[in-house]
Formats: structure tokens, C-alpha cells, sequence
């Protein structure tokens, strides 16, 4: 079973559903057989790629609201997240670009497959909610980078180029092909959608679900009868 996720590295709700996800799969039984992509989307592709104003002064302006109802809505957030062991940084947090955070998780799928792409999801996360650092600083993704597994090479040529781009681009046209305006947004095998940070008991029976009809049990009819075996036939 593939799960793609699509999410973006500032996106508050998109590390909630994460760890929400990654409570269903623990309780899954099949959870080994789970292959988990994370596929590109930008929340902000006009933001500056050197974020300097706090993000709670943007979100406010965004949805015409003061700064004072904006940080109430965070704390509320910032509650929710600590409910899954996360302790959220929203009010330290700058606004800024995430393309090229995009770019080195696709060179993390490409050069070390999922697993290295998911250690990098994870330590990018952690470091613009949990460490308030700002993300689009090239800095600060090399750190975070290395840190995760990449080579700092690699890391510093796809920072020095647009490499990447055009995957970062392919993987927001299939999420609007999706119809996925938002994210988090979780795709498995193909064929079910999961809209948002869902709670961890509504993708564990999508996954059920998913699963089931990917593997069918056989239904047997009748009851017994004579049947031949290694051992002979019965008489």
C-alpha cells in the first residue's frame, strides 16, 4: 500500500495530520507493507525566501483579522498540537518561502527513497514549529539537510540551482488534478482521498478499507465436502 501526503513545511495542520497518521499505523496490522511519499505543495509561493515578519502578523492581515483574535486562534491550535506530543512555536514562527525545502525533499525520494524523504519531512517540520527557525534560509535547510542523512554536496548544488523545480511543479498539478485545495492532503493506492488532519481513527478505517479491497479474503460457500488432498482422497 502507497500513501502520498501532500503538505507543506509551514503548514500547521499538516504535522498534526502526520502525527495523527502515524497513530493509525501504528495499530495497523499491516503497517510494515505501508509505503508513505510526501509529494509537494506550497501554502505561499509569493512569500520572501528570507522570512523576517512573524507569521501571526501575516495570517492576520490574510483573513482580516487583528493580531490579537489571530494569536487567541493559534493558542487554540498550539493546544491541539500539544495533545499530540508536539509543542508548537506559532507565535516565534516568520513567514516564509518553501520552495526550495520542496526541492531537497524531492533530492531526499530520488537519491535515498522514502525513508530518507521521511526523516527529512520530519526534521524540517521540527524545525520551523518546534525551533521556530525560518526555513527558506539556506542555512538553515543545509543544517537540517545534513542532519537528516543528505550529502552536503548534493545539498548545497540543488540550493545553488533551481534542480527540482519542475518536480516540485508536477506534484501541485496533480494535487489540483486531485481537486485538493488545501493540505494536508493524503492519497492511497490511487483511489482514496483524505481531505485535512483527519482524526487517527478515521484513517485507520480508510486504511482498513483500503487494504481490504486491495486484498480480498475469499468468502467460502457451502459447508464441507469430499475433496482430494496431499494426504489422498477422502471416501
Amino acid at each position: 500500500m502507497r500513501i502520498e501526503i501532500w503538505s507543506d513545511v509551514v503548514c500547521p495542520w499538516c504535522y498534526v495530520g502526520k502525527r495523527r497518521l502515524e497513530t493509525a499505523l501504528s495499530t495497523f496490522d499491516h503497517a510494515d507493507e505501508v509505503e508513505v511519499v510526501y509529494r509537494s505543495f506550497e501554502l505561499d509561493p509569493s512569500a520572501p525566501h528570507h522570512g523576517h515578519e512573524l507569521s501571526t502578523a501575516v495570517i492576520a492581515r490574510k483573513y482580516g483579522r487583528s493580531e490579537d483574535e489571530m494569536r487567541d486562534m493559534q493558542q487554540q491550535l498550539v493546544d491541539l498540537a500539544a495533545e499530540e506530543g508536539l509543542a508548537f512555536r506559532l507565535f516565534e514562527t516568520v513567514h516564509t518561502n518553501t520552495v526550495d525545502a520542496h526541492r531537497l525533499l524531492q533530492l531526499a525520494l530520488e537519491t535515498g527513497g522514502p525513508a530518507l524523504q521521511r526523516e527529512l519531512k520530519e526534521a524540517l517540520l521540527a524545525a520551523y514549529f518546534l525551533r521556530a527557525e525560518d526555513v527558506g534560509d539556506h542555512a538553515v535547510l543545509t543544517a537540517v539537510a545534513t542532519s537528516a542523512g543528505l550529502d552536503e554536496a548534493r545539498v548545497g548544488e540543488v540550493l545553488a540551482s533551481d534542480e527540482y523545480a519542475e518536480a516540485v511543479a508536477a506534484d501541485i498539478a496533480q494535487a489540483r488534478a486531485y481537486g485538493a485545495t488545501g493540505v494536508p492532503f493524503f492519497v492511497i493506492d490511487r483511489k482514496y482521498g483524505v481531505a485535512g488532519a483527519q482524526p487517527a481513527a478515521a484513517f485507520s478505517q480508510v486504511l482498513d478499507q483500503a487494504w481490504s479491497e486491495a486484498h480480498p479474503t475469499l468468502q467460502m460457500a457451502g459447508g464441507d465436502a469430499e475433496a482430494c488432498g496431499p494426504d489422498g482422497c477422502a471416501i
